[in-house]
């Protein structure tokens, strides 16, 4: 078992609540149950002695693995190629009525062996609460029992698989033939749950196929048909694994404090719901077909304007993030027992972000609850008059400084990005009330609108660049800003936005991947650098294939695709030498991809290539 595997080299399981990070060489060193924002059970990928982990792996030096998915799910298999024999480790979740919250939760790993003779090697070794408190074992009949505070674990096994304690962890080693098969299947619950009976073979079998069933049903509602069709589908798989789906909220993350710089102090909670992520990917899921998904987070972001500012720590009818059922608090803190993933501290979990003013989220957060006429699904009336109350309160607050879509700790700045996305707030709130006849002060929103789109076009210009800037007196690049043409702000060939397209160009893309901004040119507020943002260069795409910019947005596009890890999943950032940096994998990221992918296909048909 490697300290610290890179954070590419690992795939993901989930159902539908919570998720699993299992590495390509057996290892699930990331796992928080009962849900996705939960105290981890396994966080060896944040440290390796004291984090806890669930191993399966097969030790030798003439030892190779390969991990993939059975295509159209999110079932993993970890495959180990000895001189010995060929054997498998299949990690799936089961998925049981998935939109109703339960705290309790499976994962299965069925070992096999394909040809020859394998011996595995399994450890399991539970750490409760970010490894702050070491559980209870009882070895009992061949059932591990793990009890920690609020939380038992109970690990059960089938085939020839002798449990053994070691401390407060059990190993086995488990020897298998050809066409034999053994598993291991771990039931998480609360304090006081019965484990359930033991698993046979046909059990897990039956298990098995329904998982399997469940995604290939549902990717079959894609009527996505371009020309990544594989590549596409896999991150709307990713994007449907990190959806809570009892209230429809998307988490950004399935991580906490993996590092945008090894060694810096960039390491941040990402396992919450952003007003401003989930809102862009309606127009993914729109794309691909999924309705379900799109409005089911429209209803839950409508439930956000609904609890109004009571239900806010900032005071505004929104913030930027919230918990996966719509609570505010989410304190942060640090965990400074945790060494973090290969030394990068501190830990954080929680995030202090959730307090920003980021006044960008009206835009978002009013995009996606009108982007369909059918506002009676989402909402109905009394929806839209909350709608109307945010545009109204916004019509008084727009013009102030804030701390952007990029969560600077530096200070609050007239943000260009931040007065673009209100500006599209009251766009669709105009378009909206008259195409529907809804109550509206359209005389005081579309004075709003007009003076933004002024103030931007004098302020958030700049003159002796030739480029729209990051904020207000500056003269600093913001990727932010490859939005501009998709919110219908500019054209994507109006010559101030070839400009700015051209200056991003030069300043922040690197072998066609873009940097969001300069740090050193507009400091944030944090030490350290960071890599590429993979959500901009997906936005860079865009633009460029909107830009009529053909050839250029698909070399672009098909040379990110290369940086995709061996499963086609992708983390935040792209460090220097092509690894993946920051909490992976990143729900902004894979919606930015099939986003990219629908305009560049919808471009290049246009064009007849």
């Amino acid at each position: 078992m490697r300290r610290y595997p890179p954070i590419a080299d690992h795939g993901m399981v989930g159902d539908l609540q919570t998720a699993a990070l299992v590495s390509s060489d057996g290892v699930v060193d990331w796992f928080c149950a009962p849900r996705f924002d939960s105290p981890s059970l396994f966080a060896s990928l944040l440290d390796h002695d004291r984090g806890g982990h669930f191993a399966i792996t097969v030790e030798g030096p003439d030892v190779t693995t390969r991990q993939l998915y059975l295509a159209d799910t999110a079932v993993l298999i970890t495959r180990f190629l000895t001189p010995h024999g060929v054997g498998e480790v299949v990690d799936f979740m089961p998925l049981d009525r998935p939109e109703t919250a339960t705290d309790r939760h499976r994962l299965i790993r069925v070992m096999r062996v394909t040809r020859g003779r394998i011996r595995f090697a399994l450890t399991c070794s539970p750490r409760f609460d970010y490894a702050r408190a070491i559980p209870r074992l009882t070895l009992d009949q061949g059932t591990a029992h793990f009890a920690g505070p609020g939380t038992d674990a109970h690990l059960q096994t089938r085939g020839p698989v002798e449990l053994e304690r070691d401390g407060q962890a059990v190993r086995a080693v488990v020897e298998l033939e050809q066409e034999q098969m053994a598993a291991a299947v771990l039931t998480v619950c609360a304090t006081g749950g019965e484990a359930p009976p033991p698993p046979t073979r046909e059990s897990l079998k039956e298990e098995f196929d329904a998982t399997c069933a469940f995604w290939y049903r549902w990717i079959s509602r894609s009527r996505y048909r371009g020309r990544w069709q594989q590549t596409v589908h896999r991150s709307a798989i990713t994007l449907k694994l990190l959806t809570y789906a009892p209230t429809g909220a998307p988490v950004a993350a399935a991580t906490a404090g993996l590092p945008e710089q090894l060694g810096g102090e960039r390491n941040w909670d990402y396992r919450y719901t952003w007003v401003r992520d989930a809102s862009l990917s309606l127009h993914a899921l729109f794309g691909l077909g999924f309705t379900e998904e799109a409005h089911a987070f429209r209803r839950w972001l409508a439930g956000r304007l609904l609890d109004g500012p009571d239900r806010t720590v900032t005071g505004e009818p929104l913030q930027i993030m919230y918990r996966i059922d719509g609570d505010p608090h989410l304190a942060e803190e640090t965990l400074d027992h945790l060494e973090g993933y290969r030394g990068s501290a501190p830990v954080r979990i929680g995030n202090g972000a959730a307090c920003q003013l980021q006044l960008d989220i009206y835009g978002e957060a009013v995009y996606a609850l009108t982007h369909t006429d059918d506002l009676a699904h989402v909402m109905g009336y009394d929806g839209w008059l909350e709608v109307s109350d945010v545009l109204d309160w916004l019509a008084g607050n727009w013009d102030r400084p804030d701390e952007g879509i990029w969560e600077t700790r530096g200070g609050r700045k007239d943000f260009t990005y931040s007065r673009l996305m209100c500006w599209t707030a009251f766009d669709r709130g105009i378009r909206v009330a008259q195409a529907l006849a809804r109550p509206a002060d359209l005389t005081a929103w579309t004075a709003a609108r007009d003076t933004i789109l002024r103030q931007i076009m004098d302020r958030g210009w700049s003159e002796e660049r030739g480029t729209f800037v990051q904020h207000y007196g500056s003269d600093v690049l913001d990727a932010s800003l490859l939005l501009m043409p998709g919110v219908g702000f500019v054209a994507p060939r109006d010559p101030r936005w070839l400009s700015t397209l051209d200056a991003m160009d030069t300043e922040l893309v690197s072998d066609s991947l873009v940097y969001r901004y300069d740090p050193a040119a507009s400091p944030d507020g944090l030490r350290g650098s960071e890599g590429t943002f993979s959500l901009c260069t997906f936005f860079y795409v865009d633009a460029l294939a909107r830009a009529g910019r053909l050839g250029q947005a698909r070399y672009a596009f098909d040379k990110m695709l290369t940086y995709a890890n061996h499963v086609g999943l992708f983390s935040e950032e792209i460090g220097p030498t092509g690894e993946q940096l920051g909490n992976f994998p990143q729900a902004f990221t894979h919606l930015a991809l099939i986003t990219a992918a629908l305009a560049l296909d919808e471009e290049l048909d246009r064009a007849g290539r």
